[in-house]
Order: structure tokens, then sequence, then C-alpha cells
């Protein structure tokens, strides 16, 4: 069995508030103090490739 085989059932999802646009959203990590956190169309926008 590999890794994208196995089920990890649902994540838990955590309420944000957007750095940018001030939107709320929710993103599937617990967000750290003093770290920005964006909503998905802001995240785009400040992703690095």
């Amino acid at each position: 069995m590999g890794f994208r085989d196995r089920d990890f059932g649902p994540r838990e999802m955590h309420k944000v508030t957007c750095s940018d646009c001030g939107q709320e959203a929710e993103v599937p990590f617990e967000p750290k103090e003093g770290r920005p956190v964006y909503c998905r169309e802001c995240y785009q926008k400040h992703r690095r490739f």
C-alpha cells in the first residue's frame, strides 16, 4: 500500500481571517501566531513557484 492509498479521514479545518483581504477562510492546518494566513485567492498571489 502506497502513501496515497491511506485513508487519513477528514481534515480538521481552522477558521482564519485572511491577512490580505480580511475575508474569512478555512485552512487545513492550525495557524501559528505572527505568521500571515491567506484565503485561497490571496494565497495564489503570494505563492512562490
